[in-house]
């Protein structure tokens, strides 16, 4: 059987919201701490891979030149030899009818050889011009990598530094999550998701909301300081809390 959650009264809930802001607050700041470079490690990682892809993709064509350019070789060594047995072949010819077949023949494997080392001059030229972007993206290559390596080395430190001390919170903040009710949980994640700074609840700070720094009407900080029901700033939606509900002076509320 399941066991309930303790009835919280609406002070215990609001500082068990607030005690949870303050550990989530501690983790975005580590995670703010390695900034963009999960990121920047994420498209360098990405951009390799391409580099990889593009090079891969320059070789197999090269080497689809160079199948090209071999075959060629074969058709002009061949049309060289059929022109060598044609040429000796007319000096038995019995009459001019065979001798006018042979120099056609003759003539036809000549066009033959042309247009071979024309093929063969293109596949070369465009076999080089792939080598060049070959070497160019090779270049780019051990670049990235290098790049990829220093901002690995940047990030593990960072997060080898904060590890430990980022897995407590985590615990922490999921011991205090155990102990607020679902709905009013999700409400206060929905909360900040959709807040800039990641603040869910925030306390009252020279009679303004410590999220968006409006102003709160008279009432509703009598209302806030009662701690009779959960109240939210009507202008950015945040939680609001009496400071001296968590140990903070009106006069020094801030907002971590």
């Amino acid at each position: 059987m399941a066991t309930q959650k303790k009835e919280l009264t609406v002070e215990e809930k609001l500082k068990a919201l607030y005690d949870l802001q303050q550990k989530l607050s501690e983790i975005d700041a580590i995670k703010i701490l390695r900034g963009e470079l999960p990121q920047e490690v994420q498209d360098l990682e990405d951009e390799i891979e391409g580099l990889n892809t593009r090079i891969s993709k320059y070789q197999d064509e090269v080497a689809m030149q160079q199948d090209e350019l071999n075959r060629n070789k074969d058709i002009k060594a061949k049309a060289e030899e059929l022109i060598d047995k044609y040429t000796a072949d007319q000096d038995n010819v019995r009459n001019n009818r065979e001798y006018d077949y042979l120099t056609k023949e003759i003539e036809y494997q000549t066009l033959n050889i042309e247009l071979a080392e024309k093929k063969m001059n293109e596949a070369s030229r465009r076999a080089e011009a792939l080598q060049a972007e070959i070497e160019k993206a090779k270049e780019m290559l051990t670049d990235r990598e290098h790049a990829l390596e220093e901002k690995k080395s940047e990030l593990n430190e960072i997060v080898s530094e904060n590890k430990q001390k980022e897995e407590t919170l985590r615990e922490k903040a999921k011991r205090q999550e155990n102990k607020i009710e679902e709905r009013l949980l999700t409400a206060f994640k929905r909360i900040r998701k959709n807040t800039r700074n990641g603040l869910g609840i925030v306390v009252v700070q020279r009679n303004a909301c410590g999220g968006c720094f409006n102003r709160i009407p008279a009432q509703r900080q009598m209302e806030i300081k009662m701690h009779k029901k959960v109240i939210v700033c009507e202008y950015c939606g945040r939680i609001l809390i009496d400071p001296e509900l968590v140990g903070i002076s009106p006069e020094h509320a801030k907002n971590k």
